[in-house]
C-alpha cells in the first residue's frame, strides 16, 4: 500500500494588512486612552511634553507624541496616523519600529534644542510628519518604483500639510513638525542603507519526505 507524499507549506500567517491595521488601531486607540486618563486628570499630564532647554524637559522627549492638546488636537492627528501608520506596516513591524525610533527620537531632540523658550511641545504630530516624509522619499533612496509612485500618490493626498514646518500659526509647535519631517528622511535614508548590506534570502524549494 503507497502512502501518498507529504510536502512542507509555508504556516499560514495573518495577512500582513490585518497585522499593520490591528497595530496602527492598537497606537492609535492608546492615543485616545490616554488622553481620556489626561481629561480625567484636568489635563496634567500635558505639562509633561518638551521643555526646550529644560533638565526636566528632556523626559517629554519620550512623552510628548503621546500627549495631546484636548479631544480636538487628537482627532486631527488620528486619520493621518492611521493612514500613515499602516502604509509603513505594510512594510514589517521591524520597519515601522525603527522609522517611529528615529522620528520620534530625532524629532524630540530637535525640538527640546530649538523650541521657544517657557513652552511645552505635545502632539503625535511629529510622527506624522515623520511617517509622511519618510514615506515621500524612501524609493528615492531604495530605487523602487512602486515606492515612489505611492510617495507622489501620498504627496498629492497629504503634502500640504507640509507647510507646518514653518513657523506661522500661534500655538502650533513647527519645531516638531519640521525635525519630526527631518527625522523621517534620516530614517528613510538609513533604512535603504540597511537594506542594501543585507544578504539575500535564499529560495528555499519544498522538501519531500
Amino acid at each position: 500500500m503507497s502512502l501518498p507524499d507529504a510536502r512542507t507549506s509555508p504556516t499560514e500567517e495573518t495577512p500582513r494588512w490585518v497585522s499593520a491595521a490591528a497595530t496602527i488601531g492598537s497606537f492609535v486607540a492608546l492615543l485616545w486612552v490616554i488622553e481620556l486618563v489626561d481629561t480625567v486628570m484636568n489635563n496634567r499630564l500635558d505639562a509633561e511634553g518638551v521643555r526646550p532647554r529644560e533638565t526636566d524637559g528632556l523626559l517629554g522627549i519620550v512623552f510628548a507624541p503621546l500627549l495631546h492638546a484636548g479631544w480636538g488636537h487628537l482627532a486631527a492627528n488620528t486619520l493621518p496616523a492611521l493612514v500613515l501608520g499602516f502604509l509603513i506596516l505594510l512594510s514589517g513591524l521591524r520597519t515601522w519600529l525603527g522609522v517611529t525610533a528615529i522620528v520620534w527620537v530625532v524629532g524630540g531632540v530637535g525640538t527640546w534644542l530649538t523650541g521657544q523658550d517657557h513652552s511645552v511641545h505635545i502632539g503625535a504630530s511629529v510622527l506624522v510628519f515623520g511617517w509622511l516624509v519618510y514615506l515621500l522619499v524612501r524609493g528615492f533612496f531604495s530605487g523602487k518604483v512602486g515606492q515612489i509612485a505611492l510617495g507622489v500618490v501620498i504627496l498629492v493626498m497629504y503634502g500640504g500639510i507640509l507647510w507646518g514646518v514653518l513657523p506661522g500659526q500661534e500655538g502650533i509647535s513647527w519645531q516638531g513638525h519640521l525635525f519630526g519631517a527631518i527625522g523621517g528622511g534620516i530614517a528613510a535614508w538609513l533604512l535603504a542603507q540597511r537594506a542594501a548590506s543585507e544578504p539575500r534570502a535564499p529560495q528555499r524549494d519544498p522538501m519531500v519526505w
